[in-house]
């Protein structure tokens, strides 16, 4: 009796972590929401280890833990979780960056961006002024600014600008031929 009990508990336990744990890695990472009170765009994090762990004592619920706008509206209501809540994947900001770059072709070389692979050689957004930034350095804040005013750029035009701009005596400008 005790050994059918206690499978039966592992069982629960297994089923239930294994939820908890596909909710905290769904809603885990930045993510991008219209805001329903002034219609802009913010960044937002849910409380995923929350969300995790609410789900497994069968009170399941979302709240944001950070929020671009929450310095100035510390009692907002959070509708923005709707959004999230109907399609966590569309506004992971990750996505939102590789779904702008995916069509786009680097502002140095031309080369097209396709898919791109986060866990190396990751892109990079240039200025009017040719400086580079990659855009996991930019503030969520400013990220949607960014890429309305900044051109994209592959990874090596982006490695080769940084080091041309930090040690230029190291560089030598050739002529064309």
């Amino acid at each position: 009796m005790w050994t059918l009990s206690a499978f039966l508990l592992g069982v629960v336990l297994l089923v239930v972590g294994g939820i908890a744990v596909f909710t905290y890695l769904r809603y885990r990472g930045a993510r991008f929401v219209k805001c329903p009170e002034t219609h802009t765009i913010a960044a937002v994090t849910v409380d995923a280890g929350d969300a995790a762990w609410s789900i497994a004592i069968g009170n399941p619920h979302l709240h944001l833990s950070q929020c671009t706008r929450f310095e100035g509206a510390p009692t907002c209501d959070q509708d923005c979780l709707r959004q999230i809540e109907f399609a966590p994947e569309d506004c992971l900001v990750r996505n939102v960056v590789s779904h702008w770059y995916k069509d786009r072709q680097c502002a140095m070389c031309g080369q097209m961006f396709g898919e791109i692979h986060w866990h190396d050689h990751k892109p990079a957004l240039i200025d009017h002024e040719g400086r580079t930034v990659q855009w996991s350095d930019v503030p969520l804040a400013n990220l949607v600014g960014y890429l309305d005013t900044h051109q994209p750029v592959c990874w090596n035009c982006h490695i080769v600008a940084t080091f041309r701009h930090d040690h230029p005596e190291l560089v030598t400008l050739r002529k064309e031929r």
